[in-house]
């Protein structure tokens, strides 16, 4: 099984990323991201991401606000990304100086492409998300 870690800092408390990035039905749909549904709430709930070339279906695992971790897994197996058996989990740490780590770790087969390619492009995705969460904590 391949791993993919990204540790960054974002100048916001802990309480305001976990707001904005730990916020499971807060993806919006954007460059890359055709459509975004929604299924339930809490622990078990869905979002379908509709790329252009095909759906990703992630299910929230656990959900800790008090501990600011989330887990999450795809569980579609016909997902056009380049991973099998994904689960990644993010974790947030309160530095003492107003500034939050985010500790961002998936684990997954590759599918259809070399191990350190799909590990490249899922910190991609990770940076990505880290990027836009502090991008939205400066507006």
């Amino acid at each position: 099984m391949a791993q993919a870690k990204v540790v960054e800092q974002i100048a916001a408390s802990v309480d305001r990323v976990f707001a904005q990035l730990g916020n499971f039905a807060g993806i919006k749909p954007g460059p890359g991201l055709e459509s975004v549904e929604y299924e339930g709430e809490g622990v078990g709930m869905t979002r379908s991401m509709g790329l252009a070339n095909g759906t990703v279906v992630e299910r929230l695992d656990v959900y800790d606000e008090a501990g600011k971790t989330w887990t999450y897994s795809i569980i579609n197996d016909d997902s056009p990304l380049p991973f099998a058996n994904y689960s990644a989990t993010v974790k947030l740490a309160d530095n003492g100086d107003g500034t939050t780590t985010v500790d961002w770790v998936g684990s997954f087969d590759p599918k259809g492409v070399e191990e350190a390619q799909a590990v490249k492009f899922a910190c991609a995705i990770y940076g990505n998300a880290i990027k836009g969460a502090r991008a939205a904590l400066d507006a």
